[in-house]
């Protein structure tokens, strides 16, 4: 079965003769390897390479579109300004003007008119005269996924469109944290390194400087994070907690479905060793290798 959720997001649109080059200093993945329409998961790090903003970074022909969690894009936009100088480039925050839907399931691609399953991850598809949308491959859930985005004017001609059962943003995330996908926003993993919560996938180490760069380039040669994602099993288990060994902080939950969440668990800790959450008590558990690029 396929099924489609709207996602909570906002967004801004970044246009400007230097936006490529700006935006690429700023973020971690790698911009200019993108094709034409793309999509780069990134991250936005500190100084210091810890997370601040997580995103899907869009390349269009005319514009470089940020797709983010919801109440970020203001956020991220004061970020990009204090590092303008004399850069071309102008901001925008287009998160009252678009939506974003994913459609997740059995197959998704075979349910989406116009989706071309031999073509490029990244699609404009124009459905009518005056509704075009951009369409990407991504992962949510076990099974890779579509992120639609659109104009918020079309929100009701889209659900027409679709015809599939609409699940709640909840329903997803139980899939997601099932599947052992990471979301450092989501599951409260910002202030973390990438390589500490399972976002390294968003890092790329072939690409010039950026905020952070120098931090994941010294971790890339000395392997030394000293956290990683893991799965805890329990029962209870509390969202956004400290888990403890022996009375000492070793970690942190992301969002639990009660009996399962993703968490930021310190290495030395074994698979399988019984840790405390408060009043709960779990196991760790090693992650399924997936792509999420």
């Amino acid at each position: 079965m396929v099924r489609y959720t709207r996602i909570p997001s906002s967004s801004l649109r970044v246009t400007g003769a230097d936006r490529l080059d700006f935006l690429t200093g700023q973020m971690t993945g790698h911009l200019k390897n993108a094709p034409t329409p793309g999509r780069v998961p990134s991250l936005f790090l500190n100084v210091k390479g810890q997370i601040e903003h997580v995103a899907q970074v869009y390349r269009r022909d005319s514009d470089l579109y940020v797709h983010l969690p919801e109440n970020e894009a203001a956020i991220l936009a004061a970020r990009f300004r204090k590092y303008i100088i004399f850069d071309q480039v102008d901001i925008e925050d287009t998160t009252e003007t678009l939506a974003t839907f994913h459609m997740w399931g059995d197959d998704p691609e075979g349910e989406l008119p116009g989706w071309n399953r031999e073509g490029p991850d990244t699609q404009h598809i124009q459905w009518e005269e005056d509704f075009t949308v951009l369409v990407s491959r991504i992962r949510r859930s076990e099974q890779v996924g579509l992120d639609i985005h659109l104009l918020r004017s079309k929100v009701l001609d889209f659900h027409d469109f679709i015809k599939l059962e609409e699940a709640a943003w909840e329903e997803l995330q139980m899939e997601r944290i099932l599947a052992g996908i990471p979301d450092a926003y989501i599951d409260g993993f910002t202030g973390y390194l990438p390589q500490e919560c399972g976002m390294e996938f968003a890092v790329s180490y072939q690409k010039g400087c950026y905020i952070g760069q120098e931090i994941m380039a010294r971790i890339e040669a000395r392997g030394n994070a000293r956290n990683h994602l893991v799965r805890l099993r329990g029962e209870d288990i509390p969202s956004f907690a400290d888990i403890t060994l022996d009375g000492k902080v070793v970690g942190t939950t992301g969002i639990s479905l009660g009996d399962t969440c993703l968490a930021v668990l310190r290495k030395e800790i074994e698979f399988g060793t019984p840790v405390q959450i408060e009043e709960a008590s779990a196991q760790p558990e090693a992650l399924p290798v997936l792509s999420l690029v």
